[in-house]
């Protein structure tokens, strides 16, 4: 089992930055692939990035490439998502997730969640 917990959101402008916490607990974490999503009332949880557990491979969605950039540090078993030049559009709940090993980039992937933690962009 893995505990996780995101924290670092909050109401930004646009074209300001944020960076969200994911802070794991549980099992070994440095075995397990973390991804986040996001999703807004009303649509599906999509997919933003992901990270493989050495860091060597890592997906962006789209959207977000060039803006977000997705770390991790085993030994404080916390991955981070550092956000900038955020727009009105990336306003969401963002969730972190994990999985054992393997990349992924859907929701049904991924076994463990967090809460999630608002992130919102007034334009």
């Amino acid at each position: 089992q893995v505990q996780l917990v995101e924290s670092g959101g909050g109401l930004v402008q646009a074209g300001e930055s944020l960076r969200l916490s994911c802070a794991a607990s549980g099992r070994t974490f440095s075995n397990y692939v973390v991804g986040w999503f996001r999703q807004t009332p009303g649509k599906e949880r999509e997919f933003v990035a992901a990270i493989s557990w050495s860091g060597s491979m890592i997906n962006y969605a789209d959207s977000v490439k060039g803006r977000f950039t997705i770390s991790r540090d085993n030994a404080q078993n916390t991955v981070y998502l550092q956000m900038n030049f955020l727009r009105p559009e990336d306003t969401a709940v963002y969730y972190c997730a994990a999985r054992w090993v393997v990349l992924g980039t859907t929701v049904g992937e991924y076994a463990y969640w967090g809460q999630g933690t608002q992130v919102t962009v007034s334009s």
